[in-house]
């Protein structure tokens, strides 16, 4: 008995020490790419963007711990919308009804989404939800089963078949195991997921907690996200940034799967805490749902066209 629990908290020292080297391997790789990355004009800009969204986030957030009703939108009268809400609603109304859910990161809550509800209702989405979920979430399965009866509610209320989902760190990881593991991708559309560690971050080594091991890289969560989801019908838009200071190191904000039709947007300049008050990252992410139902090639085909388009009107001026 004495023998096994010697080598038991031998293991368990083994372990630490792993991470250990784990993470300061990936700080080494991290501190020495933020460096390079922050110094110039564009690195500089986002860290004067996360630090001024951390003051406005810390206001902001006794407003969001509490909860947010479902409020279905009556769209059988326009003339109220402004011009952009009116075109998305008269030319698309699939894509104007198709719900939002908003899923906020670890310790935080749905005033996160602020800036981002906003932009999606202007841009003519009727029915943009944001939950909240336990400050003391211990197991990231748990939250997943939760996530499945938030969007079960919002079908329910508004009558969908299927949703939108925006996460934000941890809330992203959240809704792929929701989409992957618990037959979510039968209900979500599209997935966004905005700084979220896929493979896992070493910054987790930090936290003794359940929670935090289930985001270590090489996890039993991870395993699992790793598996294959053959025939999953999900769309997932993964936003990640270089100088992302919480997944450690930023390419595992990235999703490299083979089973999964993934879309990148990668920024250089944007912090953890401002993903989701970007300009850039909220125009992006709102023109790629406005996309719908398109599939992925068509919706590269169509950039590309605009993009083309636009330089040789700019070359005509």
């Amino acid at each position: 008995m004495g023998m096994a629990l010697f080598r038991e908290g031998l293991h368990r020292l083994a372990t630490v020490a792993a991470g250990a080297r784990s993470l300061a391997s990936g700080v080494a790789v991290a501190a020495d790419y933020a460096v390079r990355s922050l110094a110039t004009p564009s690195g500089l800009r986002g860290i004067a963007l996360e630090w001024a969204w951390l003051t406005a986030h810390v206001a902001l957030y006794p407003v969001g711990l509490a909860g947010e009703t479902i409020r279905p939108p009556d769209r059988y009268r326009t003339d109220a919308l402004d011009p952009l809400q009116r075109s998305l609603v008269c030319a698309d109304p699939a894509t104007a009804g198709t719900p939002i859910l908003l899923v906020h990161g670890i310790m935080d809550n749905r005033s996160v989404f602020t800036v981002f509800r906003r932009a999606l209702r202007r841009r003519g989405f009727g029915t943009v939800h944001s939950v909240n979920y336990s400050l003391f979430t211990g197991d990231l399965r748990s939250a997943a089963r939760e996530l499945a009866e938030h969007v079960e509610r919002l079908r329910d209320a508004t009558g969908a078949d299927r949703v939108h989902v925006v996460g934000h760190s941890l809330g992203g990881v959240i809704a792929r195991y929701y989409v992957q593991r618990l037959g979510g991708a039968e209900f979500v559309d599209t997935l966004v997921t905005l700084g979220s560690p896929h493979t896992g971050s070493n910054a987790a080594y930090l936290m003794p907690t359940p929670l935090a091991r289930q985001l270590r890289p090489n996890s039993d969560v991870m395993a699992e996200l790793a598996a294959p989801a053959p025939g999953c019908p999900t769309r997932f838009v993964v936003v990640w940034s270089r100088i992302d200071e919480m997944v450690v190191p930023q390419r595992n904000a990235r999703l490299r799967h083979p089973d999964l039709l993934v879309e990148e947007l990668e920024l250089n300049d944007v912090g953890h805490l401002a993903l989701p008050v970007d300009p850039r990252v909220v125009h992006g992410v709102c023109s790629r749902l406005a996309h719908g139902e398109l599939p992925l090639h068509l919706v590269h085909l169509r950039r590309r066209r605009d993009i083309g388009r636009t330089a040789t009107e700019s070359e005509v001026s």
